[in-house]
């Protein structure tokens, strides 16, 4: 098993640089495994197709950067979420910029619902009808205002990012009808 991890590190080292010098659409499954040394029976052996392998660094990139971590609060999974895509802003800007069935997009989105889960707590006061919309649209909203902080470059930190977020979402909850 280490093997393979060596493998799909490699596989992935290889789709990070190769994404920082061209769009995800002009990459092939060549071009990755030329940039480590290995053949596509390597990369298919591991990945379906190279929304996987992106899919994949995602994956073990946030595993990585949460696992070992005790958070206090939702507000605190969600800045480690945000200092794991400034700390590889480039490759996590292309990812977001992928469009199409089976893109990071939709891989992140589905992967945050969890997370927007846990700031909606069950105190019954909210139908699950209205639960699963208010899930829905907390993770699309977050994906689409990430995608704006990486990809027009704003200047804030992660943790000042989140901070604008959480007073937005208080700002809206206070909000009259």
């Amino acid at each position: 098993m280490a093997d393979a991890n060596v493998t799909k590190k490699a596989l992935a080292d290889s789709m990070k640089k190769l994404m920082k010098e061209k769009s995800f659409d002009k990459i092939s499954v060549i071009d990755i495994c030329e940039g480590c040394g290995m053949n596509r029976k390597s990369f298919y052996y591991h990945f379906k197709d190279k929304y996987d392998l992106v899919n994949w660094i995602f994956y073990t990139d946030f595993i990585a950067s949460v696992s070992n971590r005790k958070f206090r609060t939702v507000w605190d999974l969600l800045t480690a979420t945000v200092e794991m895509f400034d700390r590889d802003r480039d490759f996590y800007k292309c990812a977001l910029e992928i469009r199409g069935q089976n893109s990071f997009r939709e891989y992140f989105f589905d992967s945050t619902l969890p997370i927007f889960e846990l700031f909606l707590t069950d105190d019954g006061t909210m139908s699950e009808d209205d639960r699963r919309i208010s899930i829905h649209y907390m993770s699309a909203a977050f994906l689409t205002i990430i995608s704006w902080w990486l990809i027009e470059g704003k200047d804030q930190t992660p943790e000042e990012f989140v901070s604008s977020l959480k007073r937005l979402i208080r700002s809206m909850a206070s909000v009259p009808d």
